[in-house]
C-alpha cells in the first residue's frame, strides 16, 4: 500500500503514549462542508480565486488549501513535502475517519493533550527557537501546528478505539518478536538485551499498534473502494 500514513504511523504512537484510558465520549456535532458545483470555493477581491476543489468525495469536497497546508505540515515533520497523490490519499483517509468517528462519538483531545503532543514534537528539533524558525519556514503558524496535531491525535484515538479490540497479540508472538527483532537489533548496536520479562509489555503494545495499523489500512482501502472520488482538475475518477 502506498498510503502516506503519517497519522496512522506517527500519531498512533502518540495516542498510545497517552493511554487508552484518556479517551472519553461526547456528543460531537460535525459541520458538513456543502458540495460546490464548480471548482471555486471562495473568491477574493476582483474575482481572484482564493480556494478551489482538489477532490470531490461523494457530495463533499477537499480544497486546495487543505492540500497545501498538509504538504507544509509534512515538510515540517519530514523535511520535505510528499508527492501530491499521497497528500490527497491522506486527506481522503482523514475524510473517511471523520465521518465514522462522528458516529462513534470519540472525543477530541483536550488542550492539555495537545500541549503534551506539541511539546513532544518540539523536542525533535534542536531548540524551541529552531522549532519556531522551521514552522515559519514551512509557511505555518504555531496555531496551525497545534490544530493539525490536535486533528491527527483525534484520528489516531479513533483508530485505536475502533481497532484495538480486534488487535489480538499472544505471548508466542511477543516472544517471537523479542527473539527475532528486539534482541538482534540491540546486539547490532553493541547493547545487552534485557530479559524478556522486563520488556514484554512494551513489545506487546508495539505489536498491538502494528495490528491496529494493518486493520486500519485495510478498512480505509475497502471503504475508499466504495466511495465516489473525483479529482476535478484532472477529470479523473478513483
Amino acid at each position: 500500500m502506498r498510503r502516506a500514513g503519517f497519522f496512522v504511523a506517527l500519531f498512533l504512537a502518540g495516542a498510545a503514549s497517552l493511554g487508552p484510558g484518556s479517551m472519553r465520549t461526547w456528543a460531537q456535532e460535525q459541520e458538513e462542508t456543502p458540495a460546490d458545483s464548480g471548482n471555486t470555493v471562495d473568491a477574493g477581491i476582483e474575482g481572484h480565486t482564493v480556494d478551489s476543489v482538489a477532490v470531490r468525495i461523494e457530495d463533499d469536497i477537499i480544497t486546495e488549501s487543505e492540500v497545501r497546508e498538509l504538504g507544509k505540515f509534512q515538510e515540517l515533520v519530514d523535511g520535505k513535502e510528499k508527492p501530491r497523490p499521497e497528500i490527497l490519499e491522506e486527506l481522503e483517509d482523514q475524510w473517511i475517519i471523520r465521518g465514522d468517528a462522528a458516529t462513534t462519538k470519540v472525543a477530541p483531545p483536550s488542550a492539555a493533550d495537545v500541549d503534551k503532543q506539541y511539546a513532544a514534537f518540539e523536542k525533535q528539533f534542536g531548540s524551541p527557537e529552531e522549532f519556531q524558525q522551521k514552522i515559519k519556514a514551512a509557511g505555518l503558524t504555531e496555531e496551525d501546528v497545534r490544530r493539525l496535531l490536535s486533528n491527527q491525535l483525534y484520528y489516531s484515538r479513533f483508530l485505536d478505539y475502533r481497532f484495538r479490540p480486534a488487535a489480538q497479540v499472544d505471548d508466542e508472538q511477543v516472544a517471537a518478536y523479542y527473539r527475532n527483532d528486539f534482541v538482534p537489533a540491540l546486539k547490532a548496536k553493541g547493547q545487552t538485551p534485557p530479559p524478556l520479562e522486563q520488556v514484554q509489555e512494551r513489545i506487546h503494545e508495539v505489536l498491538v499498534q502494528q495490528a491496529i495499523t494493518n486493520l486500519a489500512e485495510k478498512w480505509l482501502d475497502e471503504t475508499r473502494a466504495q466511495l465516489r472520488i473525483e479529482i476535478p482538475t484532472r477529470g479523473a475518477r478513483r
